[in-house]
C-alpha cells in the first residue's frame, strides 16, 4: 500500500495532532512550510490550595515539518537555519521555563548522502541563564520515502521514532 506524499503529510500530522496543535502552511521568511505543531505543557504543584503554587515547570516544542523530492545538503541546511531562527523568536525563558525545542521533521523521496550526514551531525542546544531557566534544542529527523529509511540527529531521536511508528512495516 503505497501513500502518496499528501496522505503521508496527513498520516504524520495525524499523529501529531493528538499532543500537538497543528497549523497548516505556515510561512518562514518568505518560505511556505505544510504544517507546524506547537506543544505546550504546564506542571505546577501546589500547597493545599491553587492559591499556593511551590513551583511550575513550562514545556514548549514546535515541529515544522518540511515535504519534498529531492533532499540535498544545502537545501537541508538552509531549512534547518530559517527553521531554527524561526523557533528561537518563538521561546521566552523565564524563571518556570524548563525546555523548549524546536524541530524539524523532513518527508523526502530521495536524500543525499551528504545531506544525511548533515542530518546526523546537526547540534544545537542553548541555556538560558546557566539554565536556570532552562534550554532549547534543535531537533531533526528525516524520512526517505522510496527506501523507507529513517534519520535523526542525536535530539531528534524521539521525532525520528514517531516516523517509524507510522510508516515502518509492521510485522505480522
Amino acid at each position: 500500500m503505497d501513500l502518496t506524499p499528501e496522505q503521508q503529510l496527513n498520516r504524520l500530522l495525524d499523529a501529531y495532532s493528538h499532543a500537538y496543535d497543528v497549523e497548516r502552511d505556515v510561512t518562514v521568511e518568505d518560505t511556505v512550510y505544510p504544517a507546524m505543531a506547537t506543544y505546550f505543557l504546564r506542571d505546577e504543584n501546589y500547597l493545599i490550595s491553587r492559591k499556593h503554587v511551590l513551583s511550575a515547570l513550562e514545556q514548549h516544542e514546535y515541529v515544522y515539518f518540511l515535504q519534498v523530492e529531492h533532499l540535498s545538503a544545502e537545501s537541508l541546511q538552509e531549512h534547518i537555519d530559517r527553521t531554527k531562527a524561526a523557533g528561537l523568536s518563538l521561546v521566552h525563558p523565564h524563571k518556570e521555563h524548563m525546555f523548549s525545542n524546536v524541530g524539524l521533521v523532513v518527508l523526502a523521496d530521495t536524500i543525499s548522502p551528504e545531506a544525511k550526514t548533515l542530518l546526523k551531525r546537526t547540534r544545537f542546544r542553548k541555556y538560558y541563564m546557566l539554565g536556570l531557566q532552562g534550554w532549547t534544542e534543535y531537533q531533526l529527523a528525516a524520512m526517505e520515502t522510496s527506501t523507507g529509511s529513517f534519520y535523526s540527529n542525536p535530539a531528534g531521536v524521539g521525532a525520528r521514532k514517531n516516523l517509524e511508528r507510522n510508516f515502518r512495516p509492521r510485522k505480522k
